[in-house]
């Protein structure tokens, strides 16, 4: 339950027995569109690849419901999933996030919520295609203009909605490209495209988060656009960006395993 009523959930458990490590994933779509149907692949592969129980959450979204709506229910679903671990198999000491687009800045932005909030942090944050920061005139951003399926066009749609005043896309959880950062912040994968707007400022949120002392694996793919993560089942780089994730996810675990009750951040 979150703070504007029940969050849908979906819950993806891998073959085995015994506690599994956990993986919140937020979906993307602008923090406008799509839901757990639309990102149904992804979740799923990760499920396979790091065999981790994948809790899949959705949130409220804009217009309706516009900033900061969808990140109070992204981190009331992580808070949740803490809470809850043994009721589907979870291991509450292991939970990481990770989300694609919309749903990686929603990923980025639980950290930095528990961080304020004094919850445990996840152990791993891996970030698809994040939406990062607020500049729309990146590199990326005016090579991929008019690209498919996300454009310069579609990201000002997308912010319209989400955003009702300008103070907002300067709000700590928007633009992590400019947000303090603690060294004790997790271990974070990010994975970028060549065909995408937001290219730019994925790269750039490495390199911020690198300098504050933060492990950082980010890998660009060549040749693939916006969304291209999900298709495993036909694109070789999907396939090879969700066994990197799946890898990095799986040492974090296995680091958590061995020394529990991780530090809160800034600790």
């Amino acid at each position: 339950k979150g703070p504007g009523g029940d969050i849908p959930i979906r819950i993806y458990t891998p073959k085995g027995d015994g506690l599994c490590p956990v993986i919140v994933y937020y979906h993307g779509g602008g923090w406008v569109i799509a839901d757990l149907d639309t990102y149904d692949s992804s979740p799923r592969a990760l499920a396979n690849a790091a065999q981790a129980v994948v809790v899949s959450s959705h949130y409220r979204q804009a217009p309706e419901h516009p900033f900061p709506a969808s990140h109070d229910d992204a981190f009331a679903a992580y808070k949740w999933v803490r809470d809850n671990a043994r009721s589907f198999n979870g291991d509450a000491n292991r939970i990481a996030v990770a989300g694609e687009s919309a749903g990686g800045n929603l990923a980025a932005a639980v950290c930095i919520m528990a961080r304020d909030q004094n919850v445990p942090l996840p152990v791993h944050q891996a970030l698809i295609y994040p939406v990062a920061g607020t500049d729309m005139n990146t590199p990326s951003y005016r090579e991929n203009a008019n690209a498919k399926p996300l454009n310069k066009a579609g990201m000002e749609w997308f912010a319209k909605h989400e955003f009702k005043n300008p103070q907002d896309k300067q709000d700590p959880r928007i633009n992590l490209v400019r947000t303090p950062v603690s060294k004790n912040s997790p271990p974070c994968t990010i994975i970028t495209a060549e065909i995408d707007p937001l290219r730019s400022e994925g790269k750039m949120l490495g390199e911020h988060l690198q300098q504050a002392g933060v492990k950082v694996n980010y890998k660009n793919y060549e040749g693939v656009a916006h969304e291209f993560f999900g298709m495993g089942a036909v694109l070789p780089e999907a396939k090879d960006a969700t066994k990197v994730v799946a890898a990095d996810l799986k040492k974090s675990f296995s680091a958590a395993k061995r020394n529990p009750g991780r530090k809160k951040q800034g600790e």
